[in-house]
């Protein structure tokens, strides 16, 4: 069937249907490092860059920790915007520092913060709608490295994506590695965590949405139609789109390459993507 025919049959009127106001649901709270620790209630933030923007919501912040003797332009906006909100900050060596997230590159600054909450896919609709714009969504089939993650939260931001689904098993979660990677962009993307992607593809369709897939195989990225709301599926970083969500998509969309190893970065990929639909729309 014609795009054009069931984009017919999906709508009604110039707006989807997931513009329909519905009774949010109260978001679950989560813990990034496993699902047997999903009752706990505070995270840790690391990093000069992430710690500021966590301090724009100074409310999830409950401490800042901050190496001893650290101090210059990087580290005093830091310092003064946390006594600003009246948040307790302490001096500690930077053994301290390693004891509370490990040996990452943490720059001097640590800031403890309730946990991530995750978004319920009307959020992201009615983000969509606050910006007065067709639904841009990404979907994740299994990525598993916070780096990725974190750095496709980075390029979501940019690129004006509502919000990012991602499977409850298989997939890394949002974890303080991934706030880290994303350098901010944490605080301000929606992330939806679903029990089953291919249902939530179906949901998705059914409220308006065209749904696409990526492989090696399909419409040629630089021809594919973004107009319209769109939800985009990345696959993981090595086995790519699973078979059963290939089967639920709309329509398969491919990056061509020439080079001797077909397939790229999946952050990589998921750029390209994004970026494109951020051309068509700007």
């Amino acid at each position: 069937m014609a795009r054009q025919e069931r984009n017919s049959n999906r709508r009604k009127g110039s707006q989807p249907k997931g513009f329909k106001k519905e009774a949010k649901a109260p978001r679950p709270k989560y813990t990034p490092e496993s699902s047997s620790n999903e009752q706990e209630s505070t995270d840790f933030v690391y990093g000069r860059h992430a710690v500021r923007e966590a301090l724009q919501q100074p409310e999830r912040v409950n401490k800042l920790w901050v190496q001893e003797a650290l101090s210059g332009k990087e580290i005093t906006p830091i310092i003064d915007l946390a006594k600003e909100h009246r948040i307790q900050i302490q001096n500690v060596p930077k053994a301290k520092l390693q004891d509370l997230v490990g040996e990452v590159v943490h720059q001097g600054v640590v800031a403890s913060i309730a946990a991530y909450e995750y978004a319920t896919l009307e959020d992201v609709f009615e983000k969509a709608q606050e910006k007065n714009e067709d639904p841009f969504i990404l979907i994740l089939d299994g990525i598993e490295d916070p780096y990725n993650l974190g750095s496709i939260l980075r390029t979501a931001d940019a690129t004006g994506v509502h919000g990012i689904i991602i499977p409850k098993r298989r997939s890394v979660s949002l974890t303080s590695t991934v706030a880290k990677a994303s350098t901010g962009a944490i605080e301000h993307v929606p992330v939806v965590r679903v029990t089953n992607l291919t249902q939530t593809i179906e949901q998705l369709k059914e409220r308006g949405v065209w749904v696409f897939g990526t492989d090696m195989k399909g419409t040629d990225y630089r021809q594919w139609n973004t107009k319209g709301p769109i939800a985009i599926v990345m696959g993981n970083e090595g086995k790519g789109v699973s078979r059963i969500v290939k089967d639920a998509v709309d329509e398969m969309i491919t990056i061509p390459m020439t080079g001797h190893v077909q397939s790229l970065n999946a952050s990589v990929a998921s750029a390209l993507m994004m970026y494109e639909v951020f051309r068509s729309r700007h």
